[in-house]
C-alpha cells in the first residue's frame, strides 16, 4: 500500500530485522543498548519533571496523558536515532518461528541488550542526581515514583508488565509500518502514551527511576517531603530494585512475545515461508 506497509509486509520486515539485530557484534550490542538506556531514561526525567505539580492544577487524568505522551520521545529516540532496547526486541521470535534466526541469537541479544539498557539508565540517573536539577519538589515527585515501583506486589507487577510490552512492541512493529519520520513519529506516539497513562509497567524505564531513587534516599529533605510510611521507605533499596524488575521483566516478555510475536505469526506464517 502506497504510504505505508501493510500488516503482511510488517510481518516479514520483523523477520529482517530480527535477522539483522542477531548479526550484531557484542561491542555493537552493547554500544546500541547503552544508547536505549539512556533515550528512555531522557523521556522518564522529562515526565517527572513536566508532571511534578501539574495533576494539582489540570487534573491526575490530564497529567497522566501529557506524562505519556512526553514519555514517547524516549521511544522515539530509539527507534529513529537507532539503539537496541530490550524491551522493543521482544519482537524478536517471530524470526525464530518463521526460520530466519535461531534462537540462541535471540537470547544472545536480550542479554547483551538488557545488561547495556542497564548500564545506560543508571548512567543518566548518577548524572541527573549530580547535576542537582532534582532539587525541590521534582526530586520529591521522582522518588515517590521510584518508592511506588519498588513497593508494587509482585504480581501486580507482572500484569502490569505483560499489559506494558505488549503496546510497546506494537508501537515498534507500528513504526515500522511508516515510510517517512512524521509517520513514524506518531505510530510510535499513541501506544506509549496509551501505556504510560495506563500505569503499566516498564522493565527499561524502571531501572532509571529506581536508581534514581536509591541515589535521592540519601538526601533528608527529599524523604520527608515525600511523606511515605517507613513500611514504603524501607522498599527503596537494591532488594527493592529487583523486587519489582524481575517480575516486570517476565511481564515484559510475555506480553511482547506472545501478543504481537506469536500472534501475528500465527496470522501471517504461510506469507513468512518466502524470506527464510
Amino acid at each position: 500500500m502506497e504510504g505505508f506497509k501493510t500488516p503482511v509486509e510488517l510481518a516479514k520486515s520483523a523477520c529482517l530485522a530480527a535477522k539483522a539485530k542477531v548479526a550484531w557484534s557484542i561491542p555493537q550490542m552493547l554500544l546500541l543498548g547503552v544508547m536505549a538506556g539512556a533515550y528512555i531514561a531522557f523521556g522518564g526525567w522529562l515526565m517527572t519533571v513536566v508532571t511534578h505539580d501539574l495533576a494539582a492544577h489540570m487534573g491526575l487524568g490530564f497529567s497522566k496523558f501529557l506524562g505519556g505522551a512526553i514519555f514517547s520521545v524516549g521511544l522515539m529516540l530509539v527507534v529513529i536515532a537507532g539503539a537496541e532496547l530490550f524491551t522493543g526486541n521482544c519482537m524478536m521470535p517471530l524470526g525464530v518461528m518463521a526460520g530466519c534466526i535461531p534462537m540462541s541469537g535471540v537470547v544472545r541479544n536480550w542479554f547483551w541488550v538488557y545488561v547495556a539498557n542497564l548500564l545506560g539508565s543508571v548512567i543518566v540517573a548518577l548524572l541527573i542526581f549530580y547535576s542537582g536539577l532534582w532539587k525541590g519538589p521534582i526530586g520529591i515527585n521522582a522518588f515517590k515514583i521510584a518508592a511506588g515501583k519498588m513497593s508494587l506486589p509482585i504480581g501486580e507487577a507482572i500484569f502490569r508488565g505483560i499489559l506494558c510490552n505488549w503496546l510497546v512492541v506494537l508501537a515498534v512493529w507500528m513504526s515500522m509500518a511508516a515510510t517517512d519520520i512524521i509517520g513514524k513519529i506518531w505510530a510510535i506516539f499513541f501506544p506509549i502514551m496509551a501505556f504510560v497513562a495506563s500505569g503499566y509497567e516498564h522493565s527499561i524505564a524502571n531501572m532509571y527511576f529506581m536508581a534514581l531513587g536509591i541515589l535521592l534516599k540519601g538526601d533528608p529533605s527529599t524523604v520527608s517531603g515525600a511523606g511515605l510510611s517507613q513500611e514504603v521507605l524501607s522498599q527503596v533499596s537494591i532488594g527493592g530494585y529487583f523486587h519489582n524488575l524481575i517480575p516486570v521483566t517476565i511481564g515484559n516478555l510475555v506480553g511482547g512475545i506472545l501478543f504481537v510475536a506469536i500472534f501475528y505469526y500465527l496470522v501471517f506464517r504461510t506469507h513468512l515461508e518466502d524470506i527464510v
